[in-house]
């Protein structure tokens, strides 16, 4: 009886320590993750768990944003459309002194425009936003404050100071977001000047 007492503590302790290596290794798998999220997502991962209020509940949504991205057909653009792009974006920041308000408005539509060529669905903004944080979360924040300001501006709040940066924030997703399928140092291929709204207009 004691042999078989014995032999049964045994298997439970051999167990226990099994079941303590799993959990171990089943929150390094989960802590791995995580990293793993927040070094792709940077700063939306932060907002991610603001926005939910639970950790577990913002990783479900970020990993549901990649599935999402992931089934969608993203394309770079040939050279031909890079160019016209970028020809429109020189003249929208030409016409900046002239109509900063009308410019914001322009600024907004080339930016959908450009998505919208590449291949991201055109849903509300949080969705545009969410779809963009998976590939370009560098600079998901420009467009958020870019859109806030836009909102401002709707109601007539916003001067002149923040438009010139909201088009500076609309510029930098229209800059990443303008990836053609040639090099970009390919002839015909050039990218946006990245000087012209850097001071007050």
């Amino acid at each position: 009886m004691n042999n078989l007492d014995s032999q049964t503590l045994t298997t439970l302790v051999i167990l226990g320590v099994l079941i303590v290596l799993a959990l171990a290794a089943w929150l390094a798998h989960r802590r791995r993750q995580s990293l793993d999220l927040q070094q792709r997502f940077g700063s939306e991962y932060g907002r991610a768990i603001d926005a939910f209020g639970n950790r577990d509940k913002a990783e479900a949504e970020l990993r549901s944003r990649e599935k999402r991205v992931q089934g969608l057909h993203i394309v770079p653009l040939v050279p031909a459309d890079a160019e016209r792009f970028a020809a429109q974006w020189v003249a929208l920041q030409a016409r900046f002194v002239d109509s900063p308000k009308g410019t914001l408005q322009e600024a907004d539509r080339l930016v959908r425009d450009l998505m919208q060529r590449r291949g991201y669905p055109m849903g509300d903004f949080e969705r545009r936003a969410a779809d963009i944080s998976v590939d370009h979360p560098a600079v998901v924040d420009h467009y958020r404050q870019a859109q806030a300001i836009a909102q401002r501006d709707q109601r007539d709040e916003a001067d002149t100071e923040e438009l010139r940066r909201a088009v500076v924030h609309y510029r930098a997703l229209f800059d990443e977001l303008l990836e053609t399928q040639s090099p970009a140092n390919a002839p015909g291929v050039r990218r946006v000047p990245q000087r012209s709204l850097e001071t007050r207009p």
